[in-house]
């Protein structure tokens, strides 16, 4: 269905469905007052007088057009209100991870020069009441919850959301004609939001998004996937992640779908029966533990269960590829003995999954396909707004990440002489273009205005002839865009060979045993990995060999355990090319994780980080190698 009210801004947006729908019991989101509760739904009539009534309180502490205004929360309706507000009023909404620690919310606000500063928890509260006084430009913090520790309502800087709501009501009529005026000037080329990139190398960017561009986006990716007004979405990625904030709330209300706020990413396979959501964005990881958990089932179970579900998986992939007449009889029974219940854990309505930000390992891709459940994974930066290139539905191809969508040319850049050695635009199809790999490039109206503040960056990402280059190596296989891995990760042995770990990566994670791990190696004669394992599983196995250990990091360390693992490598390393094959690696006693700084929030491995912090495990990896 395409978009149900003409916009070329977000501004426009929100005024226009605002008109479309006020009067009229139409419910925009949904979200959960209490934990042991219904969802509720918020009719656009109330998003309309909470927005107004925040605009009228943000005009009212002296926020211009262009001024930043800062959100530090989780996913929830009053994430919503406040974003609208801003960009009723024309100012840019900047948007933080709630995982981040205070000294990189404090750079943010400082880089931004944020003027107000929205949060959601006491735990978000804190942070902000620590780095205040570091923030010269900030006037106000407010805080969506009470905060269980009062000292942090202290500070005359700090008012609760629904005073300043409350505030904002009796202001409205009173700046009503200056805030429509200022609703009236905000143009496409304006900034919208800076959504600082999570830093895998570096200090965070902040990533310029135009109107135009994130419009743009909206528009073009509503032209390649196809939802309406029936649609339900369960949001949980992060709103200040570029492609939730897209694909999952600006292109939604568009199109007159409901959002449904998961109670937090930890609730999200307990909400999904509960709201029985049609399309669901999400990243690879919730697909992977999905399945490792079916798998850990399924080889609890019975010779005569394994049996089953391997018949069924069979059946599946029969089905998938096309065959009828009697597989389809097969198809029916498989469904009800095995793939129902997998449907059901989704809410039993699900239609379209939309996969980005990682890559979707293959095996999994294809058991989800055999399942009936549809993921179209999609490609693209924060930069780019974020959709470059997905799958659409009926056409879907694994180990693609699908079609270069509408109104954005992608490129393909050799590596060694730095030609455009294949191009793309989303208004060519059908093609059956076939390239080598080389850097993936992008040009439209989705790339980015430019980091703010940092022209020596965006000269970097953007060059002369308008071509971002994204970092990503990848070709074309008959017109589908394939990702290889990125240009930085690239390991080099010592036998010169190029070596990209992504895609030895994203194969173990099929794994049963394996819950994370990184492949190392550079200047190497063989390729080593570090590994965090399924604790869970390795427990299990341990309960049921009669091993008996007191803590993680003991079990690691047994002959046993380590058995283990060396037969998952040998397993999957068949599929590798020699100078691929992980000869030897380490077991870690503990995750990877965004607070202890080895992933991003937006789940990439800061391979710099891990270098540094298991330097003594690296080392002792390789210390027998003697070439």
């Amino acid at each position: 269905m395409p978009i149900i009210v003409p916009f070329e801004t977000i501004t426009d947006l929100f005024i226009n469905l605002k008109k479309k729908y006020v009067g009229n019991n139409k419910a925009a989101f949904h979200h959960k007052l209490d934990p042991n509760g219904s969802y509720e739904p918020v009719y656009w009539d109330q998003v309309a007088d909470d927005v107004h009534s925040m605009a009228a309180y943000m005009y009212e502490q002296g926020i211009e057009h262009g001024d930043r205004v800062g959100i530090l929360s989780e996913n929830r309706y009053q994430w919503v209100v406040v974003d609208l507000a801003i960009q009723l009023l024309g100012a840019i909404n900047v948007s933080l991870y709630t995982t981040l620690p205070p000294n990189q919310c404090e750079y943010i606000l400082q880089d931004s020069e944020s003027k107000l500063f929205f949060v959601s928890t006491g735990i978000q509260l804190k942070k902000a009441v620590e780095v205040y006084d570091n923030c010269p430009d900030l006037k106000q913090v407010v805080a969506f919850d009470v905060p269980k520790v009062e000292k942090f309502l202290e500070p005359d800087y700090v008012s609760l959301f629904q005073d300043v709501l409350e505030e904002g009501a009796k202001l409205y009529p009173k700046h009503k004609e200056a805030i429509n005026k200022r609703a009236a000037k905000v143009k496409a080329d304006d900034i919208s939001t800076l959504i600082y990139t999570s830093g895998t190398t570096g200090r965070p960017k902040g990533a310029m998004l135009t109107h135009n561009n994130i419009v743009s986006n909206v528009k073009s990716a509503t032209q390649h996937i196809y939802w309406d007004d029936k649609d339900r979405l369960l949001s949980f990625l992060p709103l200040c992640h570029s492609f939730e904030r897209t694909g999952g709330y600006y292109a939604i209300i568009s199109c007159g779908a409901e959002i449904y706020y998961a109670e937090s990413v930890d609730t999200v396979s307990k909400n999904m029966p509960e709201v029985k959501p049609t399309v669901m964005i999400s990243v690879p990881r919730l697909f992977e533990k999905i399945y490792n958990l079916i798998v850990k089932s399924v080889e609890d179970g019975s010779d005569t269960k394994k049996k089953i579900f391997n018949w069924a998986v069979e059946v599946g992939r029969k089905y998938s590829e096309g065959k009828r007449g009697f597989v389809s009889v097969q198809k029916v029974i498989a469904d009800k003995l095995v793939f129902d219940k997998l449907k059901q854990r989704t809410g039993g309505h699900v239609r379209l999954f939309v996969a980005g930000g990682a890559a979707l390992p293959p095996d999994i891709d294809i058991f989800f396909r055999c399942a009936g459940l549809t993921i179209l994974q999609g490609y693209g930066l924060t930069e780019t707004s974020p959709v470059m290139a997905a799958n659409k539905p009926g056409k879907e191809v694994v180990g693609v990440v699908g079609q270069v969508i509408p109104g954005v040319t992608v490129g393909i850049q050799d590596l060694n002489s730095g030609k455009i050695i294949a191009e793309i635009s989303g208004e060519d199809y059908p093609t059956e273009l076939t390239s080598e790999a080389g850097e993936i490039l992008c040009k439209g109206p989705n790339v980015m205005k430019g980091y703010w503040k940092n022209e020596e960056a965006t000269k970097e990402m953007i060059d002369d002839e308008g071509w971002l280059h994204t970092g990503d190596v990848g070709r074309f296989v008959d017109g589908n865009l394939q990702i290889t891995d990125r240009i930085k990760h690239m390991i080099v042995n010592a036998g010169g060979k190029n070596i990209y770990p992504g895609p030895i990566e994203d194969m173990f994670k099929s794994s049963k045993w394996i819950d994370q791990l990184v492949v190392v190696g550079e200047a190497q004669n063989f390729m080593g990995a570090l590994i965090v394992p399924d604790f869970d599983a390795i427990k299990k196995y341990a309960r049921d060999n009669g091993i008996e250990n007191e803590s993680v990091e003991e079990l690691i360390e047994q002959e046993e355990i380590h058995n283990l693992f060396k037969k998952e490598m040998r397993a999957f390393s068949k599929e590798l090319a020699s100078h691929e094959k992980i000869r030897d690696f380490r077991l870690l006693p503990n995750e990877f994780t965004v607070e202890t700084g080895e992933i991003t929030p937006t789940l990439k491995v800061k391979r710099r980080v891990i270098a540094e912090k298991y330097a003594d495990q690296i080392t002792d990896i390789f210390k027998n190698d003697k070439g």
